[in-house]
């Protein structure tokens, strides 16, 4: 079933990449951080398959040098990790405590909560940032709540670099290494995506019993 939904997305990215080279592969990496989960994981593996076809050249350069070109993908992934990350990132920041205070008591929300999660990211932003990088779906959502939580803008970008381009680097060399087969690792790591969603999903649950409960009794 997943597999059926998926298709005619991994169609239009691979055609995509394959029309835009690295282009297409940041433009691909915005989409995703900017809170819309396309799979990374079929965007990298397959930014891999190019280069394994020596097709990843940026205007030119890398031709038939398999490194330079994998790097290439690898950085202009991260970049568009970067970029989709401002919308988001902006909203939370300009948005989420209007929102928080509008609309905060249907979740159980209220100001504490927003100055709990500032502390946090002034004491582990970039740790918490840096690691949600390399999580499945958890570093696609990671920049609202940096946003919300007002974290300095600067160091916000420099730790979505740090943390995407292990991980965009890491998709693209097994794509390349699997060749023909880089779209394996969709399926395989989508397994990743449902286990951390059940997790997260349970949090939540647990987030707002606990909230609702508490309140019940004061």
């Amino acid at each position: 079933m997943l597999s059926k939904i998926l298709a005619p997305i991994v169609a239009w990215m691979t055609s995509v990449m394959g029309a835009m080279g690295p282009f297409g592969v940041m433009l691909l990496m915005a989409i995703e951080s900017a809170c819309i989960p396309i799979p990374s994981e079929v965007i990298m593996p397959f930014a891999g398959y190019l280069a394994f076809q020596d097709k990843l050249t940026l205007f030119g350069f890398g031709a038939g040098s398999p490194v330079t070109q994998i790097a290439i993908a690898a950085v202009f992934g991260a970049l568009g990790c970067n970029l989709g990350s401002v919308p988001p990132f902006e909203i939370g920041a300009r948005g989420g405590h209007v929102a928080v205070a509008r609309y905060g008591k249907y979740i159980f929300l209220n100001q504490g909560h927003l100055d709990m999660a500032h502390r946090f990211f002034e004491r582990h932003g970039g740790a918490a940032v840096f690691i949600g990088r390399l999580l499945p779906m958890v570093r696609t959502f990671i920049a609202l709540p940096a946003g919300i939580a007002e974290m300095d803008r600067r160091k916000f970008h420099i730790y979505t670099f740090a943390g995407s381009l292990p991980w965009c680097l890491g998709l693209a060399i097994l794509g390349y290494k699997l060749g023909e087969h880089w779209h394996t690792l969709g399926a395989y790591f989508h397994r990743f995506d449902l286990v951390i969603g059940i997790v997260l999903l349970a949090g939540v649950i647990w987030f707002l019993v606990s909230h609702w409960r508490q309140r019940n009794r004061s």
